[in-house]
Parts: C-alpha cells; sequence; structure tokens
C-alpha cells in the first residue's frame, strides 16, 4: 500500500520560520536541505557583521572585494533588475532599510532630511562588477548591498535543485512566503490583515513557485498611518499605490522575487501591461480599497470562495 502522508519538517533561518513538506520520512534529507539554506544565509545576509555581502559594504568606497561565483553572479542579477527604467528594485537599498528599521526594535519615520541623504547613497550604477575577478566595488562610502529581496529567491531554487538531484519528486518548502514546489501542491493566499488563517483563495502549481510580497508583512504604525516595508527607491519612503499584495507564479523563485517588487512599484495597470511581454510569468494582485483581486495571464488554477477566476 502506498504512503500518501506528508511530513514537514521545520526551523528558523534568514529571520523566518522555514517549513519544508516530503512525501516519506526523511529527517536525514531535512537536515541537508536546512543546512543548505544555512550555508547560503552565511554567504548572503546583512543582518550579521560577517558575510560575503557584508564584506562589500565594509569595504565601501575603499576598495573592491572578490566573492565566490554564485554570491557574484546573484549581485549580477540584482543590478540587472536594478538598472531597469523607473525599477522599484534597488541592490544598493541598504542604507534607506536601516534608517527605517521596519520590523526592527527602534522604528521610526525618520526626517525627509536623512532620507534624501541615505537616496544619496543607493545609485545602482555606483555597484561596480569585474566579472573576470569575480569582485564587487560600491564607489561611495556608507553604500551597502541588501540582497533581501532576492536572496530568498534565489536560495529556494538551490534547495529545489538540491531535491531533484537527490530524485525527489515531490516537496514543497516554503521559505518565509517564498514557496517552492516538486509535483503537484494547492498553495493558499493569504488575506491581507486578517486573522493568520484567513485566505483569499488557492493556487494549483506543479512545480512552480509562488512568491508573494504584501504590505501587511512587516509595518509599524505612527500618526495615524501605516508604514510598511516595501521602501520605493525612488523617493525613500513606502511604497504608496492601490496594492495590498502581489503574487507571483513562476518557474523560478528568482524571478518571482524580482517580479514582486518590479509590480508593486508600477501597480495594477502598468503591472498587468509589462506581464504581457512575459508568457512565463502570471501575477495576482490584491487591491487594497476594495480587496479586488487581479488575475494576470495566469497558467495556475486559482480560486476564490470556491470560484475560478480568469486572467485578463
Amino acid at each position: 500500500m502506498s504512503d500518501n502522508r506528508v511530513y514537514s519538517y521545520s526551523a528558523v533561518l534568514m529571520g523566518s520560520p522555514i517549513l519544508l513538506k516530503l512525501c516519506s520520512h526523511d529527517e536525514a534529507m531535512a537536515s541537508r536541505v536546512f543546512q543548505l539554506i544555512k550555508r547560503y544565509e552565511d554567504l548572503l545576509t546583512v543582518n550579521r557583521a560577517e558575510s560575503q555581502v557584508m564584506d562589500i559594504n565594509h569595504a565601501a568606497g575603499r576598495h573592491p572585494v572578490t566573492v565566490s561565483r554564485p554570491v557574484f553572479q546573484l549581485i549580477q542579477c540584482a543590478k540587472a533588475a536594478s538598472m531597469v527604467r523607473d525599477s522599484a528594485f534597488n541592490l544598493a537599498i541598504g542604507p534607506l532599510v536601516k534608517l527605517w528599521r521596519i520590523g526592527f526594535h527602534g522604528h521610526s519615520v525618520p526626517d525627509a532630511a536623512d532620507i534624501r541623504a541615505r537616496l544619496a547613497l543607493t545609485r545602482p550604477q555606483e555597484v561596480i562588477l569585474d566579472e573576470a575577478t569575480c569582485s564587487v566595488f560600491l564607489q561611495q562610502p556608507g553604500m551597502e548591498l541588501d540582497l533581501g529581496a532576492i536572496a530568498k529567491g534565489y536560495i529556494a531554487d538551490r534547495v529545489r535543485d538540491f531535491l531533484r538531484q537527490q530524485q525527489v519528486e515531490k516537496a514543497l518548502i516554503n521559505l518565509g512566503g517564498n514557496v517552492h514546489t516538486l509535483g503537484e501542491w494547492a498553495i493558499g493566499l493569504k488575506k491581507p490583515f486578517a486573522d493568520a488563517q484567513a485566505l483569499i483563495g488557492s493556487l494549483t502549481v506543479n512545480g512552480q513557485s509562488v512568491v508573494t510580497s504584501g504590505t501587511y508583512e512587516r509595518y509599524f504604525e505612527q500618526d495615524g498611518k501605516r508604514w510598511h516595508h516595501i521602501l520605493d527607491p525612488r523617493s525613500g519612503y513606502p511604497l504608496d499605490n492601490e496594492l495590498d499584495s502581489v503574487t507571483v507564479i513562476s518557474a523560478d523563485s528568482l524571478d518571482g522575487d524580482i517580479w514582486t517588487t518590479l509590480l508593486f512599484g508600477l501597480g495594477v495597470e502598468k503591472g498587468c501591461a509589462a506581464l504581457r511581454q512575459r508568457q512565463d510569468i502570471d501575477a495576482i494582485f490584491v487591491n487594497q480599497k476594495s480587496r479586488h483581486y487581479s488575475l494576470i495571464a495566469a497558467a495556475a488554477a486559482f480560486c476564490v470562495a470556491g470560484q475560478r477566476l480568469s486572467g485578463y
């Protein structure tokens, strides 16, 4: 008789709860997955004094830093996304993230003058890459890389690759909101600013990534206004548009990370127009005021209250 049970394994890494689901009882496999995640976290984190990314930040304005090929390639990818015209993605946003401290103790709305000063340190074109030497140089003192908007997606893809190499046919990995799958799974989408178990609906995917970014994930309230963690590198303030959340369905979780940020910056209308040029990426937008759900080019089955929505 076949065993249809699903076995769940959990850990806390990258500051988030990590969940692995396998269709066999395999604690050794789960341990290897969590060790893999930790190795990449140790390379990419900016929340500790030492990592390859922090080595780059410490040397800002002084000298280039040679990094491993995987870290260099991820920074290359992050810079390319940052250089897209009017992009809301910015790998050099570290000074603003540290100024706002959203999700950390001591957060408050910074002075406008401080925001302007930090904006001057977030120009992605001043991140100088040398492919021949695998080196990265931040031209100005005070510049800081922050790969938080892309690291989980990259690591989720590496976990998927590892599980494939181990001939695992069905698995789910959830890295604090970055979900990647092997085989078919139903994925619930959280309802913004509601009870933790409240869902807007569910997605059925097969071997795809589902990445959701929402204003409800990390925020604080001050002066009667909610200030969320999705910062606009063009203004220095949290993005202010009609969206509560964006979910991206793609083959690679790295694309999901990049596109949730890009789409948040574009908003629904421009975001849908951009996605029509990408047949390999689907998205679900949740509108802030009416909680309206907009679905674009979705190959996955998305159900809200038992009804399937159609793309437009």
